[in-house]
């Protein structure tokens, strides 16, 4: 089985992708953990090193051709990231996470140990315009359409727990052949 996990930045998707990794026993790619190293790596904030992959587009497009290989060399994955519903073109489940901005920021304020949450919401609306508009020019992607995706949960009303135990009941109903498709 191949599932991916997409939503924007303090959504949730990387705790729902470990999850669901562990409790499955699925392996895990995460494109987030892997722009966040790279941004270490070249010792720039978030934001900064989105504005660099918005003037070279090798490291987004290397970034996602990894997801793909992987994807598709292996069963049994979660393949987290903004894109992956996207790109992972045989994913037997798409997941979609929203959560109202505010909620978002208080993750990432806590997450990323930023001390202003009004720059940390500026910087995290900025570089959600920047990848949405790189998706857009690299792949014509929208990435508000969310048609694509099987389900969409809001992950402000559930913790990890509650949200996985959602997610468990589809991959068991899809195990078992009890979905429509």
């Amino acid at each position: 089985m191949r599932i991916t996990v997409s939503g924007l930045p303090g959504s949730g998707t990387t705790s729902l992708s470990r999850y669901l990794a562990e409790r499955h026993g699925y392996s895990m790619i995460s494109a987030g953990e892997v722009f966040r190293q790279l941004a270490k790596e070249h010792n720039m904030e978030l934001a900064e090193f989105g504005e660099l992959a918005k003037k070279d587009a090798s490291f987004d497009k290397m970034i996602d051709a990894r997801q793909k290989e992987i994807a598709r060399e292996r069963d049994n994955i979660i393949v987290e990231g903004r894109l992956s519903g996207w790109m992972v073109d045989d994913a037997d489940l798409r997941i979609w996470l929203y959560a109202p901005i505010g909620c978002r920021i208080n993750r990432i304020v806590f997450r990323d140990q930023v001390t202003d949450e009004k720059t940390a919401e500026q910087l995290t609306l900025e570089r959600e315009q920047c990848e949405s508009d790189r998706y857009r020019s690299y792949y014509s992607i929208n990435i508000g359409d969310l048609s694509i995706y099987h389900i969409i949960l809001n992950s402000e009303h559930w913790y990890v727990e509650g949200l996985g135990a959602i997610i468990d009941t589809a991959i068991e109903r899809m195990k078992t052949g009890e979905t429509s498709g």
